[in-house]
């Protein structure tokens, strides 16, 4: 991975294995102003030999790790939490990592407890999703499902309450039935969710946009949207 945040966020992770760190001069400098950072010898380098070892265009800032992947977590592993009242994202087919990585990002601001994607049809961890994640990759679980159905079914025995985002729906998001555990799934930009995904659901609704709009929000979007609305009712609750 690479980049001053996945990067600090990964050394500062005690479950992800750091085989090498590799460090310009300038990304020492922002390793130093990190805390409590994994025990690891830097390699210094250049900017040119780490752009030979990155994907073309990465936007390096200094730094960049040769990371294990982090361990497998199941969503029995999310349900039997203590954090199981948060809210979950599942993601039907969407398989742009940096859409992934922005979803990661989101669910992390506003407090979800996962971020749940197939074993098919969706990005592996890689750095350019931990790129987009900016560091969330470390915090929020991205939990892979190898039947979407059946883990809505597993979620909604658990006492989940599945919302759809859906272009066609007639409900909007803020009608939803918000005020308890919530799944919110979300399908890929164009085809949206597949049919045995949105039949799966307890509710579809829709996000409300300005009359007369041309096109729909990037899935990134959506979420983040779709999450502050979670949050925002749950805010309202408690107060």
């Amino acid at each position: 991975m690479f980049g001053q945040h996945p990067v600090t966020a990964a050394l500062g992770n005690p479950n992800r294995w750091v085989q090498r760190l590799l460090a310009t001069r300038q990304g020492l400098e922002r390793l130093a102003e990190a805390k409590n950072l994994h025990d690891i010898s830097v390699e210094e380098t250049d900017g040119r030999t780490l752009e030979t070892l990155l994907p073309e265009g990465a936007v390096h800032q200094g730094l960049a790790a040769l990371c294990d992947p982090l361990d497998p977590v199941f969503v029995e592993d999310i349900i039997s939490d203590e954090s199981e009242s948060k809210p979950v994202l599942i993601l039907d087919q969407v398989t742009d990592p940096h859409n992934v990585g922005a979803i990661l990002r989101s669910a992390a601001i506003f407090g979800a407890a996962a971020v749940i994607i197939q074993d098919r049809n969706a990005p592996p961890e890689s750095g350019t999703l931990a790129k987009s994640a900016s560091g969330a990759l470390e915090s929020v679980p991205l939990v892979r499902a190898g039947n979407l159905s059946q883990t809505i079914g597993i979620l909604q025995t658990a006492g989940y309450w599945v919302v759809g985002l859906a272009g066609e729906a007639e409900g909007m998001l803020q009608q939803a039935k918000l005020n308890r555990k919530t799944a919110i799934v979300l399908g890929a930009e164009g085809a949206g969710l597949r049919r045995l995904t949105a039949e799966r659901c307890d509710q579809l609704v829709r996000i409300p946009m300005a009359p007369n709009q041309i096109g729909s929000l990037n899935v990134s979007n959506a979420a983040a949207v779709a999450l502050y609305e979670l949050w925002r009712a749950a805010s309202s609750a408690d107060a």
